[in-house]
C-alpha cells in the first residue's frame, strides 16, 4: 500500500459497508421478484416478506453504520439545507406509525436533513426498544427537538452506554451538525445551530 492511502478502521468500515450493498441489493431483488411472480402460497409468500423486510433493515443499518464511518473517519461533509425541524421530526419517526406521537412548532434550519432524520429515528427507536416503551413523544420547540419519556434508557439513549447503534450514530450526526444532545426532565434534548 501507498503511504498516502487511508487504512484506518473508519475507512475499513466504510468498505464494509460498500461491499455489502451489493448482495443485499441482490437477496432483496430476488426476493421482491419471487414475492411479484406469485403462486408460492402460505408459508412461502410470508417468507419472502420476512426476507424482504430484513433486507431492508439490513440496508438502513449499513446506512447508518456508513455514516458513523465517515464521520468517525472525519470524510463526512453534511449535505446542508435549509429544513424544517417539525416535518424533519415527523419524517424521521413516520415508520414508527402509533409508537411515536409528534408535536409542536418547528423552525428553519440549515442542516444535512438525512442525517437529521437518521438520529432523530435512532434516538426515538433507542427510546422505544429500551426505555419498555409502548409510544414516545416528540415535542418540536423550533430548533429544539424533546424525545420521551427516556428515564431508565437515558444512558443508552445519550449513548453514553453502547447498546444501541442508532442513538450512538445520532449522538455523533448532531454533534457534527454543531448541534448538542442531553437529557433534562426526562426528555432526551437535541439542541440544532
Amino acid at each position: 500500500m501507498g503511504a498516502s492511502e487511508d487504512t484506518s478502521f473508519p475507512r475499513l468500515v466504510s468498505l464494509a459497508c460498500h461491499d455489502l450493498r451489493t448482495p443485499l441489493a441482490t437477496v432483496q431483488g430476488f426476493a421482491r421478484t419471487l414475492a411479484r411472480m406469485g403462486g408460492l402460497g402460505d408459508p412461502q409468500d410470508r417468507y419472502l416478506g420476512l426476507i424482504d423486510t430484513a433486507s431492508t433493515q439490513l440496508t438502513e443499518l449499513l446506512e447508518v453504520l456508513a455514516l458513523a464511518a465517515r464521520i468517525e473517519g472525519g470524510r463526512w461533509e453534511p449535505l446542508r439545507q435549509e429544513a424544517d425541524t417539525l416535518a424533519l421530526a415527523r419524517d424521521a419517526v413516520e415508520r414508527l406509525g402509533e409508537k411515536a406521537v409528534v408535536r409542536g412548532e418547528g423552525a428553519g434550519v440549515t442542516t444535512d436533513p438525512e442525517a437529521l432524520r437518521t438520529a432523530v429515528f435512532g434516538f426515538a427507536n433507542a427510546a422505544l426498544r429500551h426505555g419498555g416503551l409502548e409510544q414516545v413523544e416528540l415535542d418540536v420547540a423550533g430548533r429544539e427537538l424533546r424525545i420521551g419519556p427516556v428515564t431508565d434508557a437515558a444512558p443508552v439513549v445519550l449513548a453514553e452506554s453502547l447498546r444501541d447503534l442508532g442513538a450512538a450514530v445520532g449522538r455523533m450526526a448532531v454533534e457534527a451538525l454543531g448541534g448538542t444532545v442531553e437529557v433534562a426532565a426526562e426528555r432526551l434534548v437535541i439542541r440544532l445551530p
